[in-house]
């Protein structure tokens, strides 16, 4: 069995930079629920499932975890009123929190690897913590996340907002995501909430056979599409599904 890279691990940065590999921390005390959803949260959170049911996610994995994370915790205080609703929303750092639909949507097409098929979820890389929602729900779903952050601020947003949680299967990372993180490699699954004109070559490297790589892709015109590429036997197959709309893939910390 390959054994967890230890921590503090690192990455190799940009500009002479060293990013750290930063576990979530653990504390005892967890944030009260805020104003505006609080003790209904659990009902509105239901009514979104239910929806996300409905417009087509039938994976039973998904739903359970999109129904245990709280999405209200993720996001500031003066949107918790629309935490629920099918939208993205601002997280500062012109960064967003993807669509329920889209996070339950690349969830699934996870749990579609091969390998996920034959024995669950294993070791899942995320490119683009943002404030660490798919994260959280990713933590439900496979053995081991590790996520990575290009941007000081969210990467330390997701630390707080994950600590409440007390998730010892999730690692959060301050780097480069388009390098991927190779001492965690190979990953069972790769998820990116940044699209680019290409898929790096890092992340197909990173892939272990059997494994399935999600992630938006801008095409010439500047449509962005749902990618999956498959490592199989015989190579990697590559599958455009529907469109949808990320904040681009960029190189570097900051």
């Amino acid at each position: 069995m390959q054994r967890r890279p230890g921590f503090p691990a690192r990455l190799d940065g940009t500009g002479g930079a060293t990013p750290r590999a930063v576990p979530t921390p653990v504390r005892p005390s967890a944030p009260a629920a805020p104003q505006g959803v609080g003790l209904d949260s659990a009902a509105v959170r239901a009514r979104m499932v239910q929806k996300l049911a409905t417009g087509g996610i039938s994976s039973s994995a998904v739903l359970q975890a999109m129904s245990a994370v709280e999405r209200h915790r993720f996001v500031d205080s003066a949107l918790v009123n629309q935490a629920y609703e099918d939208t993205s929303l601002p997280i500062g750092l012109a960064q967003t929190i993807s669509k329920p639909s889209v996070v339950a949507r690349m969830c699934e097409l996870l749990l579609g690897a091969e390998s996920a098929r034959a024995g669950g979820l294993g070791r899942v890389l995320e490119i683009g913590t943002g404030c660490g929602y798919q994260a959280a729900v990713l933590s439900h779903l496979a053995r081991e996340v590790y996520s990575v952050e290009r941007l000081r601020g969210l990467h330390e947003k997701a630390r707080d907002n994950l600590r409440h949680l007390r998730l010892a299967n999730v690692h959060l990372l301050f780097g480069d995501g388009m390098q991927g993180y190779a001492k965690g490699a190979p990953y069972a699954a790769i998820i990116a909430a940044a699209g680019g004109e290409a898929v790096p070559q890092a992340w197909c490297d990173q892939l272990a056979p059997g494994g399935r790589l999600v992630a938006p892709m801008a095409l010439a015109g500047g449509q962005q599409v749902l990618l999956v590429i498959d490592k199989t036997a015989h190579g990697l197959k590559q599958t455009v599904l529907e469109p949808v709309h990320f904040v681009p893939l960029k190189s570097g910390i900051a």
